[in-house]
């Protein structure tokens, strides 16, 4: 028996080795270094796909044979490669941290670039399952070394013997898990063809799986990859894909790009998601090193305004981490990204070049996401923003749509504000978007930028009362008293009074104001609550801001009725009414002062309902 300990520095005869605790560095292994056993079978596949890579080095004509197998709570994989000798079981099976991948004394170096491992944990992976492992292994190397069992429990021991040359005639290796108590469900036979399946589909050899019940082994590989399979259309290779994302994401894509990077050795596919996600959300990506599965939760992968596919690809430049499950973040994998980035931007303009349908669905499901990052991305603004949908006047379009018959865009802050001024602003061909929804008052700021030639203004009363047609002069000046009345009712609110004819017909007044008249409002209603300092330095800024108004509709029966009254009180509680009901359409918050018109116009509207020959007593 010989226990499994680091080697002293040879230049130091008198140093102490290191007693390592295999149990405790299995535990170590189990719960911080690999995230789930699983791994145990991914480093099984490994050192026999690195033994045949070794193997065709020194023989290239050499056969390839590699076989997993599981049943009773066993496991057993069998290679044609490279093979050991009984010194090097000694040295490299049971000395922790060693590799026969890192060159030197057997001169491998230069097939290193080709072998998945990096690190020489090796079979120490294995005791995370198993509670002995024993490997028989006859090399390839030296024709004339017998075979050689190594046999290991997890206690840290270990035995190696050579064994007579007709327990293993040719060269290559079998390893054999026994199951440690309470970790059956690793070795159960579906359990090890799914995890072999998952890990090992794209490597670069044959590989079969036997679950014991007699029947043929079944293949593990299915090579080539599906986007490097040749089909006889376009059609059917993108249902390929299809069925390919169906099986490994579960949905449907709504697109495929193609993520080809000869010169950075870089292969796969990018999954368009069909259903809307958060660009704060980190998609998880499927990452092949040399066709071995590294991780299927690569969230380093893409750039993150990349939110809206998920990627499955081979690399065999990209560097893993320890654990070999993820990637590890370091320069060549900055610029592999930016070019993957560059990629999905140039099908995202390939799309808006020559397949506008194609592109208004991508839109139609991530616009918001898209959206979100344009703010930031002033290229991916520049490629999107003629495309991107908005709501507007004129209805759901993409600005490029609407710009074309608007070279001149207003928009609304709030939702409510533009359901109110929508139907107007459309009969009389005045150009509005809705900027109330998340980031679109921010795009449209950077609009101009993009497009020098558009004007882009927040919409404004002026703007919208200039588009109204004015009324005659003779019938305005004979409804001057009229209008008289309704600005001087209306005065204590801030609120000026004009008259227009405008459609729809049915719309009697319109509330307008802007950004200048709603921050005098608010400056009023402080000045109203507001000590004698504050009401000295608010009353300064009295003045210069432009009012609020009521656009009464000339075209409206109600307003040439309400025109009409011979009694003053009547029609200023009448345009009261019109006030509150039009401000109450456009969603605006009510201060104190508003409500109180509102109930006041309200009780004199029952009064005179109540006693019609009588008039309203007037509160003014």
């Amino acid at each position: 028996m010989t226990s499994a300990s680091a080697a002293a520095l040879p230049e130091d005869p008198g140093a102490n080795t290191f007693q390592v605790d295999l149990r405790g560095l299995v535990d170590l292994l189990s719960h911080h270094l690999y995230s789930s056993p699983r791994v145990y079978v991914r480093e099984l596949l490994q050192n026999a796909v690195d033994a045949v890579t070794a193997r065709h080095a020194v023989d290239p004509q050499a056969a390839v044979r590699i076989r997993l197998a599981a049943s009773g709570g066993r496991v057993t994989i069998e290679d044609s490669g490279i093979g050991l000798t009984a010194d090097e079981a000694h040295s490299l099976l049971a000395t922790i941290g060693r590799s026969s991948k890192r060159g030197g004394e057997h001169g491998l170096e230069t097939a290193r670039r080709e072998f998945l491992g990096q690190f020489g944990i090796g079979l120490l992976a294995c005791f995370v399952v198993a509670r002995r492992i024993r490997v028989t292994t006859r090399s390839a190397r030296d024709p004339h070394a017998a075979p050689v069992e190594w046999l290991a429990a997890d206690d840290g021991t270990y035995t190696v013997r050579e064994l007579p040359d007709d327990a293993r005639r040719e060269p290559g290796t079998t390893v054999e898990l026994e199951a440690r108590p309470g970790a059956e469900e690793w070795v159960a036979p579906a359990k090890v063809e799914q995890l072999a399946r998952d890990y090992g589909s794209l490597l670069p050899y044959d590989i079969t799986f036997d679950d014991g019940t007699g029947g043929e082994p079944r293949p593990v590989t299915d090579r080539p990859a599906v986007w490097d399979r040749p089909f006889p259309t376009p059609a059917a290779r993108r249902v390929a894909l299809a069925g390919h994302c169906a099986g490994l994401f579960g949905f449907t894509p709504l697109d495929t790009i193609d993520l080809d990077l000869p010169l950075a050795g870089v292969r796969g596919v990018a999954y368009v998601l069909p259903e809307p996600t958060s660009p704060a959300h980190r998609s998880g990506h499927r990452v092949h090193l040399k066709g071995m599965l590294l991780t299927d939760r690569a969230d380093n992968l893409l750039p993150d305004w990349a939110f809206f596919v998920r990627a499955v690809l081979d690399t065999d430049t990209l560097r893993p981490t320890a654990s070999r499950e993820n990637l590890y973040d370091d320069e060549t994998l900055a610029a592999v990204r930016e070019a993957l980035g560059a990629r999905i931007r140039a099908w995202l303009a390939e799309l808006a070049a020559s397949d506008p349908e194609r592109l208004a669905a991508f839109l139609g499901v991530h616009h918001l996401g898209v959206k979100s990052l344009a703010r930031h991305d002033a290229e991916l603004l520049g490629l999107m923003l003629p495309w991107l949908p908005f709501e507007t006047s004129d209805g759901s379009m993409s600005l490029q749509e609407f710009t074309a018959a608007h070279p001149e865009i207003h928009f609304t802050r709030s939702v409510e504000e533009f359901r109110q001024i929508a139907p107007i602003a459309a009969a009389h061909g005045l150009g509005v978007v809705n900027a109330g929804y998340t980031y679109d008052a921010d795009l449209l700021a950077l609009l101009p930028a993009v497009r020098p030639d558009l004007k882009v203004a927040e919409l404004d009363a002026g703007a919208v009362t200039e588009r109204l047609d004015p009324v005659p002069t003779a019938a305005e000046l004979a409804l001057a008293p009229f209008l008289s009345t309704a600005r001087t009712r209306l005065q204590p609110q801030g609120c000026d009074v004009v008259l227009r004819a405008f459609q729809p017909v049915s719309v009697p007044a319109l509330y307008l104001d802007d950004r200048q008249a709603r921050q005098e409002r608010d400056r009023t209603a402080a000045l109203d609550n507001a000590d004698s300092l504050w009401t000295g330095i608010l009353g300064a800024l009295r003045g210069s801001a432009p009012r609020a108004r009521l656009v009464l509709n000339h075209n409206n029966p109600l307003i040439r009725r309400i025109a009409s009254l011979p009694d003053e009180g009547l029609t200023g509680t009448a345009v009261e009414s019109l006030y509150g009901q039009a401000l109450l359409m456009s969603q605006r918050p009510l201060r104190a002062a508003d409500s109180a018109l509102l109930n006041r116009a309200f009780l004199g509207l029952l009064e005179w309902a109540t006693h019609p020959t009588d008039a309203p007593e007037d509160p003014q």
